[in-house]
């Protein structure tokens, strides 16, 4: 007899992992002469700043328990660094929760808010596909939809929101961000806006969804998702915080006391030495910055259409053609990138190519575009 004792897995409510689908391709893009170039995973590969890696450090001889709620240095760190980077004012010390990895949260917060079997959970038609698990996992309905009229009648207990949006790149102007938030007052619905990709402009200026051009001032029924793995390299350090509405802030800290869910001490201080400084941030943006116009020029010339792409770490691009065609097409080349169906239907003529390989692979991409 099974130990779930004829209990369904979990795991049968989830989609198959999608990385599982690209090994193929990987294994072609490994074996050209000149190695892989791997453009699938916006994995940070430049160093983490000395100034974090001394507070954490630092830090390291900590003997004891850390506390859910963080350190308020670093709730504190995060409230600045928001208002200093974004415009984003009114936060106090109730208004932040440090998580482990903003992956983490995403995929937990329908379950600890107490979502389940009758609730619908929005994410974008092209989306993250955490999204997606995190409303599976709590037995809800995740629904695609783009703009409100899509929903009808319906009064969905949460929506996800992602601008710049991962994978497209894409971002939401305020008034739509306004029209959202005016929609999901009326009903009760809880907006989350995954914000991990915020300072990361191109061509258009994002917003926070706690701007107070948005929220005018009124955090009631939103949270904001902030990750350092981007601006800050800090992917293995798991550092990300949510911020917004203190109720509903205080209900994720009572249910994640309860389970232990704790930022380790060190990698807190880390946090608030790398949200107290702007300047490596920005360095590293400029980094990214010109990888993408060396990305972006060679794609284009390759005959790809560059869509969206606003902000953010990838290129969304196509060849009008199946994203799989597309994906063995960059593979023989030796380019891994990520299919578009990975995000959902809508994507299924598009690829995903990351801007964080190195500026050595970033080159060897492009020249293999060019030949």
């Amino acid at each position: 007899m099974s130990v779930l004792r004829g209990r369904a897995p979990v795991s049968r409510r989830l989609p198959d992992f999608p990385w599982d689908t690209l090994l193929g391709a990987k294994e072609r893009a490994a074996a050209h002469p000149g190695g892989i170039v791997d453009l699938s995973v916006g994995t940070p590969v430049d160093p983490v700043d000395p100034l974090i890696r001394d507070a954490l450090a630092a830090a390291s001889g900590f003997p004891g328990y850390p506390t859910t709620i963080g350190t308020a240095e670093v709730r504190r760190a995060a409230i600045d660094a928001l208002k200093r980077r974004h415009g984003i004012d009114g936060l106090d010390l109730s208004m932040v929760l440090p998580v482990i990895g903003t992956k983490e949260a995403i995929a937990g917060l329908p379950s600890t808010l107490g979502l389940g079997a009758g609730d619908q959970v929005v994410i974008p038609e092209v989306a993250y596909p955490t999204y997606e698990v995190g409303a599976l996992l709590a037995g809800a309905e995740a629904v695609r939809a783009d703009s409100l009229t899509q929903l009808g009648p319906a009064t969905p207990a949460m929506i996800y929101l992602n601008s710049p949006s991962n994978p497209t790149g894409k971002v939401l102007p305020v008034e739509h961000l306004r029209k959202v938030v005016s929609w999901a007052r009326e009903r009760g619905t809880v907006v989350v806006s995954d914000e991990c990709y915020l300072g990361l402009a191109w061509d258009d200026e994002p917003v926070s969804i706690l701007d107070p051009r948005v929220a005018d001032g009124d955090n009631t029924g939103l949270l904001a998702v902030h990750s350092l793995s981007k601006t800050s390299n800090l992917a293995s350090y798991r550092a990300g915080f949510l911020a917004g509405d203190p109720t509903l802030i205080g209900e994720l800290l009572a249910v994640r006391k309860h389970a232990g869910m704790i930022v380790p001490f060190p990698i807190q201080a880390a946090m608030a030495a790398a949200l107290g400084d702007d300047g490596h941030a920005a360095e590293q943006r400029e980094r990214y910055r010109m990888r993408r116009e060396t990305l972006r020029n060679a794609v284009t010339g390759a005959g790809f259409r560059i869509d969206e792409s606003a902000a953010g770490l990838y290129l969304w691009a196509t060849r009008d053609e199946p994203c799989r065609d597309t994906v063995a097409w960059l593979s023989e080349r030796g380019i891994l990138a990520a299919p578009g169906d990975f995000y959902g239907p809508r994507g299924a003529r598009h690829v995903r190519m990351a801007l964080t390989a190195t500026d050595e692979r970033i080159a060897e991409a492009a020249s293999r575009l060019a030949s």
